[in-house]
Order: structure tokens, then C-alpha cells, then sequence
């Protein structure tokens, strides 16, 4: 049983957190709270049901559409990049697959280069209107004109663009929109009601508003496409995830043998403490799996460990909220 429900919640609200976290293990839920406002302006509190955005969680789900469609034979971890962008994007290295995007192996230019020490998630980084990235196809200005860091295969660098890559990808193989793609390949088959591309200019009743700040009313709307695509931007609940992990594990979004394969280590990422699979993060030691995002408005932390039947997940509606809550958790299901 979990035994530092006050501790924590103390630690909530010593440090403002907006948001939720849930706690499961061996298939009960030990812990699921929620704290502050969906909603500042009509003081919409969160609960369990609200929608958040988990900024580069959505990469997974990304992954796990193109792995579905490496198992149907639309793709494979060996298709080239080229072969489906045609005179597109012709910075791109004609040997950059499949396999190097997932891996984060491709060496492409990134439209949000991460390892960009100066970068800042509450930064205005976009060139196109974001009221225009509703397709995956509109993000083609902002990819193109980004030189090649280096040659595929050579070493890990977390690339942003290499995922929207991934879903031009996907969706010309399959003749199919990448959003229909996920709702299609991964959503709706595992019942995750609640998981959809919402968008920020159509606010539904249940989703959250991402702010900036720990308090005001300044919100994300202008930093983020108007909606999500393929390298993040999807909304979940924290009841949706626990699904997810239960699914994903059990084979039902992919057969078991690419579950095994996506989870295990493709590169060491010393920098994170971590190793990545394809579109996961893997725990330094341990069976652990993670799904990570932070973005403006936005910081998400979600991990399942096999072994013990352990899940848990934090979502916060603010650019750092998450954190605070995240270490304490781990320092305490660790000791």
C-alpha cells in the first residue's frame, strides 16, 4: 500500500500543483488526486476526468502507429524516409529510415532542436501561424531548411522534427490522416475514451487549459499548433493512461514481440540517466518504461514497470508543475 498520501499532498500544495496523479498497483489504484483549476478564469477545478495535453507523450502513440503498420506491412523499419517524401524536405539524407526516426538515430535537422541549450518551453518557437498546424502536412515549412546534424545511425539526439516526419510517413504510406491513423490503429481498438487530438481553439468542457506561470491567467494558446500532431500535443486523463499501460503490455495496441522490442534499449542517453526504445524511454536499470513531455503549459511524467505491477502518472497543466510531484513519488516508491 502507498503510505505517503500526506507527504505528497503536502508537497502539492506547497509548490501549487496543478493537475493530477494516480498511483496503481497490482491492478488497484492506491492514490488518485487532483489539484487547482482547469480552468483559472471560471475557477473549473481538475478532476479525474479532465483532459490534459502531455506534449511529448504524444510521440508514443506516434511510434505505435507506425509500428502497426510495419506488422501490416505498409512499412518497414528499413523504409527510407525518401521513398515517401519524394522532393520534399530535400535536406533530408537519403538513408534516413524508418528505424532511425523512431530511435532518434536520424541525425535530421530539428524545427525544435531540444539540445539547444538556450531553448526555453515557454519560448515563441514557431515560424507559421499556429492557427494553420492543424495537418500534418502544414508542418512541412516548419521542417524544411534544417541541415543534417549528422549521419544516421551515428549516435541518439531527440529530434522533434524527426517524429512529424514520422507522421508524413505514416500517413502517405497508408493514404490515411495521421490523426485518423492513431484514433484508428491505437485509440479505438483499446477503448481510450478520453483520449483524443482536442483543439486549443475549440475547448471542450473537460480540458485543461495549459498556463505558464505557477499563478495569472496566461495560457499556451500561442505557443503550441492548434492541435497536436506527431511529435506531441495529444490529450489523455489519468484513467486513460492506466488503460493504456494494461493494453500496450498486454499486446493489444501491438503483437508482444514489438511490445518486447519497442521496450527495449536501442541507445544510451547517459545525459537523462535513461535509455531509449522506439518511442519510449527505458529506466537506467530496471524494467521500468516511461512516457515523458514538457512544453509550454504542459509537463507530463508516466511509468509502468512490469515486474511489479506498479503504475503511476503525473500530469500538470503548467509548463513545470509536474516535477516537484514527480521526484517525490519516485523518491518514495524507490525507498
Amino acid at each position: 500500500m502507498i503510505d505517503f498520501t500526506e507527504s505528497l499532498r503536502r508537497v502539492a500544495f506547497e509548490t501549487g500543483f496543478s493537475g493530477v496523479v494516480r498511483i496503481d498497483l497490482g491492478g488497484e489504484t492506491q492514490l488518485s488526486d487532483a489539484y487547482g483549476l482547469a480552468h483559472r478564469g471560471f475557477q473549473v477545478p481538475n478532476t479525474d476526468d479532465t483532459q490534459f495535453a502531455i506534449a511529448s507523450g504524444g510521440k508514443t502513440f506516434t511510434a505505435l502507429a507506425v509500428v502497426s503498420l510495419i506488422v501490416d506491412g505498409i512499412l518497414s523499419l528499413d523504409t527510407t524516409a525518401r521513398s515517401l517524401l519524394g522532393h520534399d524536405l530535400s535536406l533530408i539524407a537519403d538513408d534516413v529510415t524508418v528505424g532511425h526516426l523512431l530511435g532518434h538515430t536520424s541525425g535530421i535537422g530539428d524545427y525544435i532542436d531540444e539540445e539547444n541549450g538556450a531553448l526555453d518551453s515557454n519560448d515563441y518557437v514557431l515560424v507559421s501561424p499556429i492557427h494553420q498546424l492543424g495537418t500534418t502536412e502544414t508542418f512541412l515549412a516548419e521542417l524544411d531548411g534544417h541541415p543534417t546534424k549528422f549521419t544516421a545511425g551515428e549516435r541518439f539526439s531527440y529530434s522533434n522534427g524527426g517524429y512529424m516526419v514520422l507522421a508524413l510517413i505514416a500517413e502517405r504510406a497508408a493514404l490515411t490522416p495521421y490523426h485518423d491513423l492513431v484514433i484508428d490503429l491505437v485509440i479505438e481498438p483499446v477503448g481510450l475514451v478520453d483520449t483524443a487530438f482536442l483543439r486549443s481553439d475549440e475547448p471542450s468542457g473537460r480540458m485543461a487549459l495549459g498556463y505558464l506561470d505557477r499563478e495569472g491567467f496566461r495560457t499556451n494558446v500561442f505557443h503550441l499548433p492548434v492541435r497536436g500532431n506527431g511529435d506531441g500535443g495529444i490529450y489523455t486523463t489519468i484513467t486513460d493512461m492506466d488503460v493504456f499501460w494494461n493494453s500496450f503490455s498486454d499486446g493489444r495496441i501491438v503483437p508482444v514481440d514489438w511490445v518486447q522490442e519497442m521496450t527495449r534499449p536501442h541507445n544510451e542517453v547517459p545525459a537523462e540517466k535513461a535509455s531509449y526504445g522506439l518511442g519510449f524511454w527505458l529506466a537506467e536499470s530496471g524494467p521500468a518504461v516511461k512516457m515523458i513531455g514538457g512544453d509550454a503549459g504542459v509537463s507530463f511524467y508516466s511509468v509502468h514497470d512490469p515486474i511489479k505491477g506498479l503504475t503511476w502518472t503525473v500530469i500538470s497543466n503548467t509548463t513545470d508543475g509536474a516535477w516537484p510531484i514527480v521526484t517525490h513519488v519516485a523518491n518514495n516508491l524507490d525507498g
